[in-house]
């Protein structure tokens, strides 16, 4: 079998940060980066509503091993609330089930709109949205929805870091921010605006949403598809993507190709996950301290 090629050429590893436009799924993207890139080995780490916009982490031929690895657990949005109705996927792209008089809105005073968010930040208790992505009886809860089911989601632990507004606009009907949230991996933007409209006793949806980062990746990585389809080149090789995903440890020669051989070696005294590279400056793997050594988690390339 011919090898996949990038205009004329192997395809190499890392990662591609894509700039994910509104309108198409996260595996929409992955398939059109495929065409793109000429190759089949392509994957996504974390997901991205249709809605919304902004950085989607893609790997790569082997970088796609280490998705499952990237310390992708915190991560930061531009999103748009509005307050005065509350929908049924609490975003614009559910239908409205409630709205709010507007002299309920008239009476919320922009201190209570900053209580309401001091109350949903920091270390909270979260009800995902009935159309996220969230298991339930071993099926995802949208599939549940689509199907006519009702859902009912255990609330579960989640950490908002910020949740800062920049902007406030009041219209007719609606009381709209902008806001800066920064949270946990399994956060729901979603979920926040619709609490926040609960507690405000008026209703609340997500407008727009922007991710801004995911883990170390952010915008200026990012480049859109119509970019990557006139210049179909990695955002960072294999290398450089360990590198910057994870605390970096040097080895020489000997203990790299030991490493490549599933062998452990001494501990390296970091904490966590760790990339181990070799003399030549490659990334051997990645690698975990475990009862005094450390431990190949995963193999990259042969010493």
């Amino acid at each position: 079998m011919a090898k996949d090629k990038v205009r004329g050429g192997a395809v190499p590893a890392g990662l591609v940060i894509v700039d994910k436009p509104s309108g198409m799924t996260s595996h929409d993207v992955v398939a059109r980066v495929r065409r793109i890139m000429g190759t089949r080995k392509v994957g996504h780490a974390g997901t991205l509503d249709p809605m919304a916009t902004g950085v989607l982490v893609l790997g790569i031929e082997r970088a796609t091993k280490l998705l499952g690895h990237l310390a992708l657990d915190t991560k930061a949005y531009l999103a748009t609330i509005r307050l005065g109705a509350a929908t049924t996927t609490d975003d614009a792209e559910g239908e409205t089930v409630s709205t709010a008089e507007q002299s309920q809105l008239d009476a919320i005073t922009d201190e209570a709109i900053d209580q309401g968010i001091a109350a949903l930040t920091g270390d909270i208790m979260q009800v995902p949205s009935s159309v996220s992505a969230v298991k339930v009886d071993g099926k995802r809860a949208y599939q549940l929805v689509r199907e006519g089911q009702t859902v009912e989601i255990p609330a579960r632990p989640a950490t908002v870091s910020r949740f800062d507004v920049l902007g406030r606009r009041r219209e007719a009907g609606v009381i709209e921010l902008d806001a800066m949230v920064e949270c946990s991996s399994g956060t729901y933007v979603r979920a926040l605006a619709r609490d926040l409209g609960a507690g405000l006793g008026v209703g609340g949806h997500l407008g727009a949403l922007r991710r801004t980062r995911v883990g170390p990746f952010g915008l200026a990585l990012a480049r859109s598809l119509e970019v990557l389809e006139q210049a179909p080149t990695l955002s960072l090789k294999l290398d450089e993507a360990v590198a910057v995903a994870f605390p970096k440890h040097d080895v020489d020669a000997v203990a790299a190709a030991a490493l490549s051989h599933g062998q452990l070696l001494p501990a390296a005294g970091l904490p966590g996950t760790y990339g181990v590279f070799g003399p030549d400056g490659r990334a051997i793997g990645l690698a975990a301290d475990q009862q005094g050594r450390s431990k190949a988690l995963l193999v990259l390339a042969p010493a």
